[in-house]
């Protein structure tokens, strides 16, 4: 009787401290939207509305209720314990701009609600615009875009930064590749498996690290997998312009507390051709296909969680094996002609690049009812990279990357309204150049961080605060210089090997150790002044320390075809020969001030999103031209027995000589978009951006993209859906010393979707057109602009499925 008793009193004392909270989400029109999305947040409580839009959630304190649909514009409704009792009617107006939640960062945010600028790609606009690399994939968006290296290896370029200041992320951590170290490197990371795609413009330093002082790029999949729902997809295509043929699938499933996750793909591509000769200085050649630039990839990944009732912990490993062609990698070679006198072009050794990645991640996100911490999430991540680089068929180059990397979020309860939380992140990274391209040394490179991240609402106004810093590490036993001759060229009689102050070095080896403390302060604000509009304003001060490459490079970049060399290292002239030497100071860090200014308009028919940018770089570090030219190998000597006088011997390859150094410079820009809804079945786009990117004591940066704008129509009728777009490059002419102007040219694109249910799944059989106009496409922004365009008019027929 007693324990009956109790327990009728713990069930009453239960029943009074928990609600059920009854509510209905609406239209602007008092239609039901059914299938919206109401979770609380900060707490893995969440349900979906019925066909009448109702919804049931259990509540036992004040809470921030997060609602979302898709065509709809997302709230957040703060709910007093008082109100909890009531029946809540929640009107969502309607918004011809997606919006899309990032996952990537530990506060919520998305592309409407966030002071910084972001995008997302997901869904059918991501497989729409998916291509064999990261780079061409979002080479589209607004404000991103291109190093095209040939089809095979292209990053992306945010605002006219790439390389060692846009960080390339899987599931929030470093993809860990050596993509940022040369151009001719590919990124890991694969889209054709992933569910969406993240892109952070500008300093994104609070929560990724001084590596973003550019942006990031974060590739989001479901190999940890968060809930035992199955879904999937499945998908095949064949292209025309190289003969690609792509198959990929991605399953998730689960049973009781256990979920399981499975994806692969595999590509297979020949050369691809171009509507003109791909060397811009051979336009009469009948050639029409740029060399060495196959591909075959493959790779798969498991993964498996258990699911908690305030959270999961999940694993899963993933393997990556891809093999390319590089083109505009080879030495070619002139041989005299023998009893003609005249000169022939010797073949072009063939380069290709055989890639191998081994990534184990841990990931856990875990909600708690204490009094202070809300929530941990925890991610974990070993990547083992390796790539070696052949010269026809012998093992040249080898580089290798182990990267380990440790990131804990640990998020408060509110405090006085405030949100927020404490990210702890350390990165261990070692990397490896052997072979006789190895520009950089072997070293090793360690961080630690901890970022404190705040936000809170004041009105119509959300508050967001953050700060960050590092301790980084660099270190060295092996950095070298070289053996290798150099010298200028004079003003008359220039040639190979021809000229003036030469100099060569014997081969010096030592050791380099060096910290680094970067410190990044953001304070952003996101103003809602009147409903379906806001403004968002963000002032940070990010610094970057260099990165290795950018220190204790010295040798030949082949890919850059250049003499590549440090900041670590200054020149020195005397008795009119040039010699580098070890600089007495420590090459200072990366600082820059940057303001951004967005305006939204997103409810309606009418979308427009305006971005405004404005970065002060101090000690921005640039490779700038040495004038002088340095002599490596490739060469071969004369047979015994040769006629050949030594004035014909034939000598190494001739590179220039870039240095690493720092300048001032400042990059300004806008971008634009514009979406109007037209009827239920058309929607257009208008899109535009542009950079400029100067250094302060005079002259342009180098390889930046030019100005764009263009449009897009699509069309959606039931099971058919249909898009053209247009896009205008224009010329390039503010180009840095020694770089030459690139042509403009118009970009047109047109895709169809029929869509076939079939059960649970639908099947969505689907043809692309690319180059419609089969233009000569050069982009400014690549390193093999001059050789190899982008590709003509390429058919893309395909089938996919979702389930």
């Amino acid at each position: 009787m007693r324990f009956k008793l109790l327990l009728s009193l713990a069930i009453a004392w239960v029943s009074a401290s928990a609600y059920a909270l009854d509510g209905q989400i609406l239209d602007a029109y008092g239609g039901a939207v059914s299938d919206a999305q109401v979770r609380v947040v900060g707490k893995r409580i969440s349900t979906s509305t019925d066909e009448q839009g109702y919804f049931k959630l259990d509540i036992d304190t004040a809470a921030e209720l997060h609602v979302s649909a898709p065509g709809f514009v997302h709230q957040t409704i703060r709910l007093e314990t008082n109100e909890l009792e009531n029946t809540q009617r929640i009107v969502l107006t309607q918004s011809v701009i997606e919006q899309v939640d990032v996952i990537g960062i530990p506060l919520h945010a998305s592309n409407i609600e966030s002071a910084m600028p972001i995008d997302v790609l997901s869904g059918e606009e991501l497989r729409r615009k998916q291509a064999a690399t990261l780079g061409d994939s979002l080479a589209g968006e607004v404000g991103v875009h291109t190093n095209f290296h040939g089809n095979v290896a292209s990053t992306p370029i945010i605002r006219g930064l790439s390389g060692p200041r846009v960080l390339i992320t899987q599931n929030s951590l470093d993809v860990s590749d050596v993509s940022r170290v040369g151009p001719d490197h590919s990124v890991s990371a694969e889209v054709s498996t992933a569910e969406q795609v993240e892109i952070l413009r500008g300093p994104a330093t609070l929560f990724f690290g001084s590596g973003a002082i550019g942006g990031v790029v974060n590739v989001v999949d479901k190999r940890v997998p968060t809930d035992t729902d199955t879904r999937g997809e499945w998908l095949l295509s064949r292209d025309s312009v190289n003969d690609q043929n792509l198959a990929s699938f991605n399953l998730n499933t689960g049973a009781d507390s256990f979920a399981f996750h499975l994806d692969g793909f595999w590509r297979d591509s020949d050369d691809y051709e171009v509507p003109v000769s791909p060397d811009i200085d051979e336009p009469d050649s009948d050639e029409r296909t740029v060399e060495n630039t196959a591909e075959e990839s493959n790779g798969f990944t498991i993964g498996s969680s258990y699911i908690l009732d305030n959270g999961y912990l999940g694993f899963s490993y993933g393997r990556l094996d891809r093999d390319y062609g590089i083109p505009g990698h080879g030495h070619g070679e002139e041989e005299e002609g023998h009893g003609h006198g005249e000169e022939e072009e010797g073949e072009e050794e063939e380069v290709a690049l055989e890639l191998e990645q081994d990534r184990y991640q841990v990931i856990s996100e875990l909600v708690f009812d204490h009094s202070i911490i809300s929530g941990l999430n925890t991610r974990l991540g070993y990547t083992d990279y390796t790539h070696t680089e052949f010269e026809d068929n012998a093992p040249g180059t080898t580089f290798t990357n182990e990267t380990g990397e440790v990131k804990l979020e640990l998020l408060f309860q509110p405090l006085a309204d405030w949100h927020g939380g404490i990210v702890l992140d350390y990165k261990t990274s070692e990397f490896s150049a052997i072979g006789e391209e190895a520009f950089a040394p072997p070293s090793d490179t360690d961080t630690f961080a901890i970022a404190l991240l705040e936000e809170k609402h004041f009105g119509e106004v959300l508050l967001q605060l953050g700060a960050r810093i590092e301790h980084v590490n660099i270190s060295s036993d092996e950095v070298a210089i070289s053996d290798v001759e150099f010298h200028g060229h004079g003003d008359e009689g220039e040639g190979e090997g021809e000229g003036h102050g030469e100099e060569e070095h014997e081969g010096e080896v030592f050791s380099f150790d060096e910290d680094y403390t970067p410190f990044s302060l953001s304070i952003g604000a996101v103003w809602d002044f009147t409903p379906g509009y806001n403004i968002g304003v963000s002032l940070s001060h990010a610094e970057r320390a260099p990165s290795a490459a950018e220190l204790l490079s010295f040798g030949p970049h082949i890919a850059t075809n250049t003499f590549e060399i440090g900041a670590l290292f200054e020149a020195h002239e005397e008795g009119g020969e040039t010699a580098f030497e070890p600089v007495e100071n420590t090459p200072e860090m990366e600082e820059s001030n940057n303001i951004d200014i967005t305006f939204r308009k997103f409810e309606g028919d009418v979308g427009i999103i305006v971005n405004a940018f404005y970065n002060q770089i101090d000690n921005y570090y640039a490779q700038f031209d040495t004038e002088l030219f340095a002599e490596v190998g490739h060469g071969h000597e004369e047979e015994p027995g040769s006629e050949a006088s030594e004035e014909e011997e034939e000598e190494g390859e001739e590179l220039p000589v870039f240095l690493f150094q720092s300048a001032d410079a400042s990059l300004s820009g806008v971008e634009a978009q514009g979406v109007w809804q037209i009827n239920e079945y058309f929607k257009t786009t208008a899109h535009a951006d542009y950079v400029r990117a100067k250094l302060d004591d005079g002259g342009n940066l180098p390889r930046i993209p030019p100005m764009r704008f263009g449009l897009s129509l699509d069309y959606v009728y039931q099971q058919l859906s249909a898009n053209l777009s247009w896009t205008h490059y224009s010329d390039q002419d503010d180009v840095a010393t020694l770089e030459t102007e690139t042509d403009g040219y118009n970009w047109v694109n047109a895709n169809i979707n029929y869509s076939i249910p079939f059960g649970s799944m639908t099947t969505i059989v689907f043809l692309k057109v690319e180059n419609i106009g089969d233009e000569e496409a050069r982009v400014h922004s690549s390193f093999l602009k001059d050789i190899a365009p982008r590709p003509g008019r390429n058919f893309r027929l395909g089938i996919r499925g979702t389930f």
